[in-house]
């Protein structure tokens, strides 16, 4: 690769950040762009906010000279490559892509003749061409796939995973024409041991919507499974771990509180949007998985409610613990995390709710939460403890032996006041 090559990578979050270093790494002068000029103050001074990339990383690039954290487009000028990692959350149920269509308009100035363009953020088929094409030809004057090229790669970073990062996982690659996926092949081969090419972008889109929706279902199956298996007394974590036995045919997926974080409780509503819209069908394997997942909440709340009841005790007035609020072990991140849910739900019955977890900053601490420590005082002063994300620094024994109720949706304890979900 030809070390002179500018990539302009805008989104700088849990996706576009472990880009950016990565390409860093392997001789690209990188513009990590951002709006939020809090997260453009901390990168550059040295501090990451994304698990997966630690201080260290991030001031190693910074100290090479080639990694620039701004808000300003204007750096873009001269780029190569430029890669869309932007939120695409969605707006009163529906998708919103003003994140996309934005990032286009300031782009599409800066596009020269042999430039690439290359979108990652979740979306649904025909994005790229329909919606990111237009955009970048209008504001360029260029024609793509023969001034300049496009093309779509969907993000499966999994924060917090040590054995699948970046690197190593396999890239989905396409591009607008032949010579655009060549382009955008290139730039994911410099970066990643393996790309794996498809025919248009609107498979390339449609493969990070299965690949959740697929998730998104068969969580909700054992979410429900659970709620019965309850109901019915029967340990379904006891038959999950037996079931997990078979080489074949099957594939572990366990319950919990519920979903959250960008992909679950977004994608699949993207590709059922996308079918109406389209088709007129409704998407029904989605929209069951949607109704059981987004009221896991409720049932977790119904749960700790019965627990206190058990000792005679209301839950209005009721100290409860809620340890961990990410939705993913081992990460801050709570969007869309059920803990959010859950602690609405508590404080409405009246509950008084202190949280636990170190990993989140102060900034997305949520608004007028109490917020705690885990230790054997804090545990003894509380009615009932709820363990949402089992993160890896928790002293998870001091819960195993408290006599206080614990509701584990993780089945992370063993002790004897434990109820599991």
């Amino acid at each position: 690769m030809d070390k002179s090559k500018k990539a302009v990578i805008v989104g700088q979050g849990y996706v576009g950040l472990p880009v950016a270093m990565r390409a860093v790494e392997v001789g690209y002068d990188v513009v990590g762009l951002d709006i939020d000029e809090r997260r453009i103050v901390a990168l550059s001074n040295g501090e990451s906010f994304v698990g997966d990339i630690t201080n260290d990383e991030l001031r190693r690039r910074l100290d090479s000279g080639r990694y620039l954290p701004t808000t300003s487009y204007t750096e873009a000028a001269g780029f190569d490559f430029a890669i869309i990692t932007v939120p695409t959350p969605l707006k009163e149920s529906l998708p919103d892509l003003s994140y996309i269509t934005d990032s286009a308009k300031a782009l599409a100035q800066f596009i020269t003749r042999g430039s690439t363009v290359i979108l990652e953020s979740t979306t649904h088929p025909g994005t790229t061409e329909e919606l990111l094409v237009p955009i970048l030809e209008t504001g360029s004057g260029l024609t793509a796939d023969v001034d300049f090229y496009v093309g779509y790669s969907p993000e499966r970073i999994d924060p917090g995973n040590k054995v699948w990062g970046f690197v190593e996982t396999p890239k989905v690659v396409s591009g607008l024409g032949p010579e655009s996926l060549v382009r955008v092949k290139d730039f994911y081969d410099s970066l990643v041991e393996r790309t794996v090419p498809v025919g248009t972008p609107k498979e390339a889109e449609m493969t990070k919507l299965l690949e959740n929706t697929f998730r998104h279902v068969n969580i909700a199956l054992v979410n429900e499974l659970a709620i019965y298996a309850h109901a019915l007394g029967i340990d379904l974590w006891e038959s999950i771990d037996a079931a997990s036995t078979k080489p074949f045919g099957y594939m572990k997926f366990v319950p919990g509180p519920g979903v959250g974080g960008h992909c679950l409780p977004v994608d699949p509503s993207y590709l059922s949007w996308h079918v109406r819209r389209q088709l007129g069908h409704a998407f029904r394997f989605v929209e069951l998985a949607n109704d059981i997942n987004d009221h896991m909440p409720d049932y977790v709340v119904r749960r700790l409610l019965m627990s206190l009841n058990n000792v005679g005790k209301p839950l209005k007035g009721s100290r409860i613990l809620m340890v961990g609020l990410a939705y993913k072990k081992n990460t801050g991140d709570v969007r869309e995390a059920p803990s959010l849910r859950i602690r609405e739900l508590l404080e409405e019955f009246g509950a008084i709710v202190l949280g636990v977890d170190d990993l989140v900053e102060d900034h997305h601490w949520p608004k007028e939460m109490l917020r705690g420590t885990l230790d054997a005082e804090t545990v003894s002063k509380s009615d009932a403890v709820l363990l949402v994300t089992d993160h890896d620094y928790l002293d998870l024994n001091i819960l195993d032996n408290s006599d206080v109720p614990v509701l584990d949706t993780k089945n992370a304890l063993k002790g004897a006041s434990v109820e599991h979900l």
